[in-house]
């Protein structure tokens, strides 16, 4: 596997990706368990709205960046964050892996490149989040296997 900086041509594919991973987190969990009314109004264009993101993800004058991972010439994965230097504190924006390359240590391997990039820019603490439902998961057990400490927060919806 293979680490590398984002460049312009990374943007469709790594759209495409955000978009096929998160899906089932949208329609699939999310959708359900608050209903339509909610839906439509907190995410109801989420699709779009991961196309503006990731659009204005990799910006090194506004302190964040995008590493992409690939393994023989197949986009293995990628990793977003942030740091600000005068807090002196890093955050993992988004980490998307494809279905194909999961299990085989590429979110650990880009989480480890982010870090070790963010040190490098005066970071000394990184925040990751990420969801307490099913979907999310596996992302909660690799941040913890990456000795991150957990926070309990709860977050409500309700229809108005």
């Amino acid at each position: 596997m293979h680490i590398r900086a984002f460049t312009p041509h990374d943007l469709i594919p790594l759209t495409e990706l955000t978009i096929d991973t998160f899906r089932p987190f949208y329609e699939e969990s999310f959708r359900p368990l608050v209903g339509e009314a909610v839906f439509a109004n907190q995410h109801g264009d989420w699709r779009d709205d991961y196309r503006r993101q990731v659009a204005g993800l990799h910006a090194p004058e506004r302190h964040t960046y995008v590493a992409v991972a690939e393994h023989e010439g197949d986009l293995a994965g990628y990793v977003a964050w942030s740091v600000d230097p005068d807090r002196r504190n890093g955050s993992v924006t988004l980490l998307a892996v494809p279905a194909g390359h999961r299990r085989h240590h590429v979110g650990t391997a880009l989480c480890e490149h982010a870090f070790a990039r963010m040190r490098a820019l005066g970071a000394e603490v990184v925040e990751i989040g990420t969801g307490g439902d099913d979907f999310h998961a596996p992302a909660r057990a690799l941040y913890e296997k990456l000795g991150c400490t957990r926070l309990p927060v709860a977050v409500y919806y309700r229809r108005l």
